[in-house]
């Protein structure tokens, strides 16, 4: 167990150091570990990819110092598409990242704009998946979108078992650097998209 100044433990990254690979927070630090996944492809040169910003409109700001502003109310000014975007061997890729704590993934999860914006990414020959951790027993899978857009709009179930997405997905092999590889899964599955 480590602790931290900010008085944070964190088992996760210990418990993968000793070897123990015990990583009960994963999914807590999904965001956290795509962002540092995305930093260590950004400084190795191998994929250019962000998170979106969410935007927003500024509604009042509070200038407490002349050198500082504090936002103090703001609001969502049109609901976000996905959370990341970027370029990986000249094709762009879009994805969605969520985590859930049941072996089932809710399609309240994902909301039907964010499934119309994954399938224009398909229809436009980008590359659009899902990551989705699966917290009870810390799997992260890498969902093709056009299984995600296809099993949403059928509406004759609520969510995807754990098993479909299992046997659909990919699961994707988790580390230290990268924390999550799953440019591999592009590399293997997508391979046809690049020639």
């Amino acid at each position: 167990m480590v602790n931290y100044p900010n008085k944070k433990k964190n088992n996760h990254y210990t418990s993968m150091i000793e070897g123990k690979h015990n990583t009960a927070h994963r999914g807590m630090n999904l965001e956290e570990d795509i962002n540092l996944t995305n930093e260590y492809y950004l400084s190795h040169d191998i994929a250019v990819i962000h998170k979106k910003p969410t935007p927003i409109q500024i509604v009042k700001v509070s200038y407490p110092e002349r050198s500082s502003a504090k936002i103090v109310e703001a609001y969502f000014r049109t609901p976000s598409t996905t959370d990341y975007n970027g370029i990986y061997k000249g094709k762009y890729i879009d994805f969605e990242a969520k985590e859930t704590k049941t072996l089932s993934f809710p399609f309240t999860n994902i909301s039907l704009h964010q499934i119309n914006h994954l399938d224009k990414v398909i229809h436009h020959g980008g590359i659009a998946f899902l990551i989705i951790a699966f917290t009870k027993v810390n799997e992260v899978y890498l969902l093709d979108a056009s299984f995600m857009v296809e099993a949403y709009r059928k509406n004759d179930r609520k969510s995807l078992r754990y098993e479909t997405i299992k046997e659909k997905g990919h699961l994707i092999r988790q580390g230290f650097l990268p924390r999550l590889h799953y440019l591999e899964i592009i590399d293997q599955y997508y391979c046809e998209v690049f020639k």
